[in-house]
């Protein structure tokens, strides 16, 4: 097949990029040509947590790969087919297996039937959305264009030890249904997520009271807290962790999320805070799409049924570059509507994508 050529360095030039390409050529069975791969990083190329996320989609596709190794600036994919069932992908140590999901979901929606990830890895790490964001934010958000997926987190991995195992179960569509997320009402409840492992009860606590307290001060009253601790003799973790997802519904049915992660010498009320101010940010900015959710949408409102709009908190780079690969692989043609860094408006009409392997 002819490859469509894409430039890694275009944008926030990362892992991002890569991850969004191979889930697109998958679903569209078109081949890729990435290069300058994770140009803008240092040092450039794939590393070690990446090569799982195009290895667990090349599989899921019956692909076939070249490039995929350590410190390549260079891939080719070239997908054949989408293929359902169980399958097992081990990230390594705390790779995220949230951007490994990332990856994976898009395809998995359109296998002939329901898939199944067991994915190990880090659960609550840097520079990716918590485990926690997945089955609260993310995946209520695309239950209304009509995914359907469940997550369990079943063990929290973090780094550097990392270990986590997470299943997901994705049943099949025939369609994704275009969305329209331009309105934010007003916010109906907060909800707070607190966990720690292999440290004291008391570290989650804090966490939590400190980002309630933070919400209260701005007027947000309708609080509910969650807390996850193991005594010592029945905590299966392999490393000390903590963290906090904090997550905000409005009356229009908008979920917008953020989180925080524990780190040695952070006090756990300062992670609780940083959790509770950036989704304040969020709220303030009165849109109902936050700045993570913003970037996530584009693979599935692309493929979708129709045109989708929605109002994004704040235009990032990485929806700037997420727009720029849909467009490449898929033809499709986005308006986006705001400056980099402010809210803004993304709309764009769908292909319509449909799965021959499910009935009307």
């Amino acid at each position: 097949m002819a490859l469509i050529e894409i430039d890694g360095s275009i944008g926030e030039g990362g892992g991002q990029l890569v991850r969004t390409s191979v889930a697109l050529a998958t679903l569209l069975g078109k081949g890729i040509h990435i290069r300058n791969v994770r140009a803008k990083r240092s040092p450039p190329g794939f590393r070690a947590q990446h090569l799982t996320g195009v290895k667990a989609v090349a599989t899921i596709a019956d692909a076939d790969v070249r490039g995929l190794e350590i410190g390549s600036q260079d891939l080719v994919f070239e997908p054949h087919r989408r293929l359902s069932g169980s399958f097992i992908f081990d990230v390594g140590t705390a790779g995220s297996i949230s951007l490994v999901l990332q990856a994976l979901m898009p395809a998995a929606a359109f296998a002939p039937n329901q898939t199944r990830f067991n994915l190990i890895g880090g659960t609550n790490v840097r520079w990716s959305p918590s485990i926690d964001y997945v089955p609260r934010v993310l995946l209520p958000t695309l239950g209304k264009m009509g995914y359907n997926c469940r997550v369990t987190v079943e063990q929290r991995g973090h780094y550097p030890k990392g270990r986590g195992r997470v299943m997901a179960i994705i049943e099949p569509v025939r369609k994704l249904k275009s969305i329209k997320f331009t309105e934010f009402g007003k916010v109906e409840k907060v909800y707070v997520i607190s966990h720690c492992v292999k440290l004291p009860s008391h570290v989650a606590e804090r966490q939590a009271e400190s980002a309630a307290k933070l919400f209260r001060e701005v007027g947000y009253d309708n609080i509910e807290v969650k807390t996850e601790w193991y005594p010592p003799d029945k905590d299966p973790h392999l490393g000390p962790g903590s963290g906090v997802t904090v997550y905000a519904e409005t009356t229009t049915g908008a979920l917008l999320g953020s989180d925080a992660l524990g780190e040695r010498g952070k006090p756990a009320e300062k992670v609780g805070e940083e959790a509770a101010q950036k989704l304040i940010k969020e709220l303030d900015s009165r849109m109902p799409v936050d700045r993570h959710m913003g970037d996530m949408l584009i693979p599935y409102v692309t493929v979708a049924d129709g045109r989708s709009e929605f109002k994004v908190s704040e235009i990032t780079l990485h929806l700037v570059t997420n727009v720029h690969v849909a467009e490449a692989v898929a033809g499709v043609k986005f308006e986006v509507e705001g400056k980099m860094g402010t809210p803004g408006m993304i709309s764009v009409k769908g292909i319509g994508l449909t799965n021959a392997a499910i009935d009307e």
